[in-house]
C-alpha cells in the first residue's frame, strides 16, 4: 500500500467520475494522523535523548545531505504504512522500562516534521503515558510544527548542518533560513534543545562556518529563558552509510572523505566551548 500525500502527478488523467474510495480513505487517515510512513524503530540508550529511548524513524525528507547515512529514508512512499494504533501499542509495551530509566520516545527520520499529524499523535500519546518526548529534526520544516506539537515535545534534537548559507546549501541542497527561524522560535518558547553538528573535513569544518553555528547557538542560549541549550554534540563524520548509497544506486559524493582527526574535532569543540556552551 502506498501513502499518497500530494497532488496527482501533472499530466496524469483523472476523472471526477472515477473515484477511488481506498485512496481517499488513505489520504483521510494520513491527514488525521491515523496512518504514517515508518522506516524503522529501535531501542537505544542515551543516544537520542536521556535514558532508554524507543526511537521511531519516519520516512520522507526534504533535504539531501551529502553525508546522510540513511538515504533509504528520503522517499515517503518507501516506508512501511503504519497505523497510529500499532505505534501506540509498541509505546505502551515499552513504557515501563522507558519510565524506569527516565527515558521516553524519540521520533527521528528522515524528517519527522514531514508527517506532522502522525508525529503529533505519537507525541501526545507518549505524554499521556507520562513519558519524556524528543524530536530529532533539521528544523527546515519547522514552520509545520504547531504550538500544540511543540508543547508535547520535551526536547528538540536540532541538527544545524552549517552556519553559512552557501555551505548549508552545498551540504543539503536547501536554504538555511528556515532552520535558523525554527531554532529562535524554540528558544523563545523555552523548549529544551540539544544541538547536533556533523563535522565533515573539507565540507563543514571551515573556521568561519563553525563560528557562524557557534554564534547562532550562543544567541539561542541567551534568548531562551533559563538557558535552553542543554548540550552541543559534535558528531564526527564516518563512512557507515556509504553502502546504502551504493545499494540504492546513488552517486556518493563523499566517497573518499576521511573521518576528522582528533585535532580537528577538538578545535571545533573548542569553538563552541568558547561561547560558554556545554559540548560533547
Amino acid at each position: 500500500m502506498t501513502i499518497v500525500l500530494g497532488s496527482p502527478t501533472v499530466g496524469r488523467r483523472h476523472s471526477a467520475t472515477h473515484d477511488d474510495p481506498a485512496r481517499d480513505a488513505r489520504l483521510a487517515a494520513v491527514r488525521d494522523g491515523a496512518l504514517g510512513s515508518v522506516h524503522s524503530w529501535e531501542l537505544v540508550t542515551a543516544v537520542d535523548g536521556p535514558g532508554t529511548r524507543l526511537t521511531y524513524f519516519l520516512s520522507g525528507c526534504a533535504l539531501r545531505c551529502l553525508y546522510c547515512q540513511n538515504p533509504d529514508t528520503w522517499k515517503l512512499p518507501d516506508g512501511v504504512p503504519t497505523t497510529i494504533d500499532e505505534v501506540k501499542a509498541r509505546i505502551f509495551r515499552y513504557a515501563p522500562v522507558l519510565r524506569a530509566t527516565h527515558g521516553g520516545l524519540t521520533v527521528s527520520g528522515g524528517e519527522p516534521l514531514l508527517q506532522t499529524a502522525f508525529l503529533g499523535r505519537m507525541l501526545s500519546y507518549a505524554k499521556d503515558l507520562g513519558l519524556h518526548t524528543a524530536v530529532d529534526t533539521s528544523g527546515f520544516l519547522g514552520a509545520r510544527a504547531s504550538d500544540t506539537l511543540l508543547d508535547n515535545t520535551d526536547l528538540v534534537l536540532l541538527d544545524v548542518k552549517s552556519g553559512l548559507p552557501e555551505t548549508y546549501r552545498m551540504v543539503t541542497g536547501r536554504n538555511l533560513a528556515p532552520t535558523l527561524a525554527f531554532g529562535r522560535r524554540l528558544a523563545d518558547r523555552g523548549n529544551r534543545i540539544w544541538i547536533r553538528y556533523v563535522l565533515v573535513p573539507d565540507l563543514t569544518d571551515a573556521v568561519e562556518n563553525v563560528d557562524a553555528v557557534a554564534d547562532y547557538v550562543a544567541e539561542l542560549q541567551q534568548r531562551g529563558p533559563g538557558g535552553v541549550i542543554e548540550r552541543v554534540e559534535i558528531l564526527p563524520f564516518h563512512q557507515m552509510g556509504k553502502d546504502k548509497w551504493h545499494q540504492l544506486g546513488i552517486t556518493y559524493p563523499l566517497e573518499d572523505t576521511e573521518p576528522p582527526g582528533a585535532e580537528l574535532t577538538e578545535r571545533v569543540r573548542a569553538q563552541f566551548r568558547a561561547r560558554g556552551l556545554t559540548v560533547y
